[in-house]
């Protein structure tokens, strides 16, 4: 009897690998580049960003209804809130994958389990991690490269026997030994990984170094075939987006990002500028069909409110002033024609429109756009009189619409003495 149930335990574990491979293959050959986010894990990691269960319920919520694929739900291992958290997202939201970070420890993994309980096998997974490069296995784990390896084949064989999503992600992988890490690599899939990442944890590398080292990786992991490619940037130099973009052409098929780059110290890649970068630019890095863009700008404020921290004026897509100006030659040209002074207009990513600001950069045609939307009408005498009267005001005064009828109503009060 035993045996046969030891025959039947076989054949589904051999059932079960086949259609992983079929759902593998399918992804690598439909060239579609998948989003997960790690906004309530890693982007919770910045210092005062902190979030409740109830925040990261609802930005679940809102990364659902903008179509990633998988949302890194917390490190269950670290804290009660975290369970919390996961547990309520699992009621929460439907369609992402939810995945639980967790160190090579069956604890840490059975704690995932546990906090991801009664949700379907499809749509729960967990992500180890440790760091592999020498600095971190000689100061952080103080281990060598054959306990590395021992440690997780056998934390990656324990995760495969309880979840059919495992994803391996070593820590620190730019600066390890690229044959070193391409053997974590492979004993990571075959011990069961279904996806693995490549992260630049520090954030240290340029596209050119980027694009080299993917492609290293997929000429030095034989069985990389079984398993997914995902890429993790962080932006200490700036180049967490331009390195993303780089292992999109190099072959990567998951990106890992935050809403609005949050996270240590420099932050990570802002999923929101990566996707509109392929949307600009389908024929280099493919089109993110899967998201809904319109979603994008609401979904930045979100976060910002949640997390409270603030967006900079400057910050793509979703910044104050990325549809606001005050020159007036780009206010005369937005006039006209949107498209001479946007890359994009402001509906794409769910922007309410474009704003002039008035002040001493502005033009007359501005000034009477304003005022005609007020009610009032001036002709073109009128309203450079008025922008004369805006360039006197004190560099500390802010033009409101306030001020602006001030001006008119003080032109018309000469006019008529």
């Amino acid at each position: 009897m035993s045996r046969l149930r030891d025959w039947l335990r076989s054949i589904r574990r051999s059932a079960k690998a086949a259609i992983k491979r079929q759902i593998i293959s399918h992804h690598r050959r439909a060239g579609r580049v998948l989003f997960s986010d790690t906004t309530l894990r890693d982007g919770e990691q910045m210092p005062g960003a902190t979030l409740d269960p109830a925040d990261k319920v609802r930005i679940a919520q809102a990364l659902e209804a903008l179509g990633v694929h998988s949302i890194d739900a917390g490190f269950p291992a670290s804290s009660a809130a975290d369970v919390e958290a996961i547990q309520l997202m699992c009621g929460a939201v439907t369609k992402p994958v939810l995945t639980c970070l967790c160190r090579t420890l069956p604890g840490d993994i059975d704690a995932a389990h546990e906090a991801l309980a009664g949700r379907p096998s499809h749509k729960r997974g967990v992500s180890l991690f440790c760091g592999v490069s020498p600095t971190h296995r000689q100061f952080k784990h103080q281990k060598g490269k054959a306990e590395m390896l021992s440690m997780i084949t056998s934390a990656m064989r324990y995760a495969a026997e309880r979840f059919d999503v495992v994803a391996f992600g070593p820590e620190d992988g730019s600066r390890t030994e690229i044959d070193f890490l391409c053997e974590c690599y492979r004993e990571a899939i075959a011990a069961g990984a279904t996806t693995i990442g490549f992260a630049d944890t520090v954030g240290v590398l340029t596209p050119d170094k980027t694009r080299d080292m993917i492609g290293r990786l997929q000429d030095g992991i034989p069985n990389i075939d079984r398993a997914l490619l995902a890429i993790h940037f962080h932006n200490d130099l700036g180049l967490g987006v331009a390195n993303t973009l780089a292992g999109i052409q190099a072959g990567a098929q998951i990106v890992q990002c935050t809403i609005n780059g949050i996270g240590e110290r420099a932050g990570n890649t802002a999923l929101e500028e990566v996707a509109i970068a392929m949307a600009l630019h389908p024929e280099e890095y493919g089109a993110p069909d899967s998201l809904d863009l319109t979603k994008l700008n609401s979904l930045c404020q979100l976060v910002s409110e949640l997390t409270n921290v603030p967006l900079p004026a400057n910050k793509p897509v979703a910044g104050a002033n990325v549809f606001a100006t005050e020159a007036g030659v780009h206010q005369d040209g937005l006039m006209k024609n949107l498209d001479t002074y946007l890359p994009y207009r402001p509906e794409l990513v769910g922007a309410d429109g474009i704003r002039l600001v008035l002040g001493r950069h502005s033009g007359r045609r501005a000034v009477a756009s304003r005022l005609q939307d007020l009610g009032i009408q001036v002709d073109d005498e009128q309203a450079l009189r008025i922008l004369e009267g805006i360039k006197r005001l004190p560099k500390s005064v802010r033009v409101t619409d306030a001020t602006l009828l001030e001006l008119a109503a003080s032109l018309r009060r000469r006019a008529a003495g």
